[in-house]
């Protein structure tokens, strides 16, 4: 069964001396593996398309024996070269993207596709001072696209209500954790400026303004902690780590 359904490269990997394997996040069809034959030839009908982030109509011939199917061809929409001008910028993309491959599935799933094109989207032109504070939301709105949440509105362990002031948050418990709950667990404490930082990055209304260096680590940290839990389970994700501390080394 041959379909076309916008897509964005994930990821790429030489499969031949002409051939690439491309994993292809689909708004139509969920996260995908495919052969594009050919691909590395001088001549190839794919050209420059198959770049990491490159997004357009991908045309799949879907294969109901095997989960490698045949991308006969992408009608290029956008190449973010951009991303790749600034180390920070581009690691951010990388982590959106191996998040995407960690949870993504087969099935439809048109808001996570949609999520992570619109994070690229606003993350090419992204500035230095903004970006701190950006990578962070983007990486947290498309976290919880992908079902993994945080509860920040109640205790999530006996449902209380939660005080003014600084938040217990529970890495392991997924949230919010109240002054009863919190001594018998590990959690992180937030002040009161963090604590709505934080509400802002995980909400898709918006920023919580400029981070400075050290706001924007401490939470680069948080929501790494948090991924490792309920995404990783705790698997390895080298994306991810580069992102937390080394692509910021130089800002």
């Amino acid at each position: 069964m041959v379909v076309t359904t916008p897509a964005i490269v994930l990821a790429t990997l030489r499969y031949s001396e002409t051939s690439k394997i491309v994993r292809l996040a689909t708004r139509d069809h969920g996260v995908q593996s495919a052969i594009a034959k050919g691909a590395l030839r001088p001549r190839s009908r794919f050209g420059a398309s198959l770049q990491v982030f490159s997004s357009g109509q991908a045309h799949l011939l879907l294969s109901s024996r095997r989960d490698l199917h045949t991308l006969t061809a992408f009608d290029l929409t956008n190449l973010p070269v951009a991303l790749a001008s600034n180390v920070a910028r581009f690691a951010t993309a990388t982590a959106l993207a191996e998040l995407m491959i960690r949870v993504g599935s087969t099935e439809p799933r048109s808001e996570a596709y949609d999520c992570l094109a619109g994070a690229l989207e606003v993350l090419e032109p992204a500035g230095p001072e903004q970006l701190p504070g950006l990578a962070v939301h983007l990486l947290w709105r498309l976290v919880a696209t992908l079902g993994f949440e945080p509860g920040l509105s109640q205790c999530l362990r006996d449902g209380q209500p939660l005080e003014d002031g600084p938040l217990a948050f529970s890495a392991a418990d997924g949230g919010a954790l109240c002054a009863r709950c919190a001594p018998t667990a590990e959690t992180t404490m937030l002040p009161t400026p963090d604590r709505a930082a934080l509400r802002a990055l995980v909400s898709p209304a918006g920023l919580p303004g400029l981070l400075d260096q050290r706001h924007a680590a401490a939470h680069r940290r948080l929501l790494a902690r948090y991924i490792h839990y309920h995404v990783a389970e705790g698997g390895q994700l080298s994306a991810l780590e580069f992102w937390v501390g080394r692509a910021w080394a130089g800002s």
